[in-house]
């Protein structure tokens, strides 16, 4: 039996693979990779599929260093703009508007290493506004917060907080280094003890090797992660990434195919860069991936929201909440 057929059959027995199969798996021919892939997904998952949007709540000039974002205060890129945390008005508006359109999860993101204590009251009461008015499911990415600022936003309506690992413990310190990969690991160890749920991927692209990607994956399911977003580097002018090369669609599709077979019911998420490969997405949601970011990023265009829809349509899929 090949490995493929081998490891799917693992798989759907509710095995667990291992870092070495993982690594075997990723040099399977891409077609029956993906296709078992999303056999995994459709017994796991069914035909359900999260779709959320995120606000830019608060933009610019981070203190922090990392290699791939336009907003560090690190280096000189095209994005200028800068403003403080938006008004409660601004944020609910933005839910409304991604709420009519069928969005069922709605992220607030803000630019910096934390949001101060002060910071993390004001938008609460945004968070509270967002469940009082709309119906829509709140998640959250302020940075490095502790456990009992978690509590506030969980007590204020929100249901998941977002923070990425980017990438391996052993390549995250050539990507950042005003942070650490053990403060990220503890940012989500925090927010689950707060009894939030948690979203943690990464970016493919930034020089990191295959064993990286596993290695990523496989700390997010040792966390207990269910939402891995999956990020393809856009190579902002003016970052130390500016030259990277993005990945090709296959390699896109090799991904979450792999990360599929590796935490199998999770919501394998296309996130950032998706639309720098020309489907848009569509081979990865026929490999394994059952979610997107639809609607803007923070600092560059993606995909509208009734684009993901339309395709989502066409491929048999239910926009659904999946609550880990």
């Amino acid at each position: 039996m090949d490995i493929v057929k081998k490891l799917k059959k693992k798989v759907l027995r509710g095995g667990e693979i291992s870092r070495q199969e993982a690594i075997a798996l990723w040099k399977a021919p891409i077609q029956e990779l993906t296709q078992a892939a999303n056999e995994i997904r459709k017994t796991m998952c069914k035909n359900e599929f999260d779709l959320c949007t995120i606000i830019n709540g608060k933009c610019g000039r981070c203190s922090e260093d990392c290699k791939y974002c336009a907003q560090s205060a690190h280096y000189h890129t095209a994005c200028i703009e800068t403003y403080p945390l938006l008004s409660t008005e601004e944020i609910v508006k933005e839910a409304k508007y991604n709420a009519e359109r069928g969005v069922l999860r709605y992220s607030i993101v803000t630019s910096g290493k934390r949001l101060s204590d002060e910071e993390v009251d004001q938008v609460c009461e945004s968070i509270r506004a967002i469940k009082w008015e709309v119906s829509i499911e709140v998640c959250v990415s302020f940075g490095l917060l502790g456990e009992e600022q978690f509590r506030k936003i969980k007590a204020a309506g929100a249901s998941r907080v977002h923070c990425n690992l980017e990438t391996s413990a052993r390549y995250f310190p050539e990507v950042c280094t005003t942070h650490t990969y053990e403060q990220k690991i503890e940012t989500l160890k925090a927010a689950k003890r707060a009894g939030l749920s948690i979203c943690s991927g990464g970016i493919m692209g930034l020089g990191e090797t295959i064993e990286d990607r596993i290695d990523m994956v496989l700390t997010a399911r040792e966390l207990g992660v269910k939402s891995i977003p999956v990020n393809l580097l856009n190579p902002i002018p003016g970052t130390p990434y500016a030259q990277n090369k993005p990945l090709t669609n296959e390699e896109a599709c090799r991904c979450v195919a792999v990360f599929r077979f590796l935490i199998p019911d999770a919501s394998i998420r296309l996130a950032g860069g998706r639309g720098l490969i020309g489907d848009k997405g569509e081979a990865c949601f026929k490999s394994g991936a059952n979610a997107a970011i639809s609607g803007d990023m923070l600092t560059t265009a993606g995909i509208t929201i009734e684009t993901d829809k339309k395709l989502l349509k066409q491929l048999g899929y239910e926009v659904k909440l999946c609550y880990e």
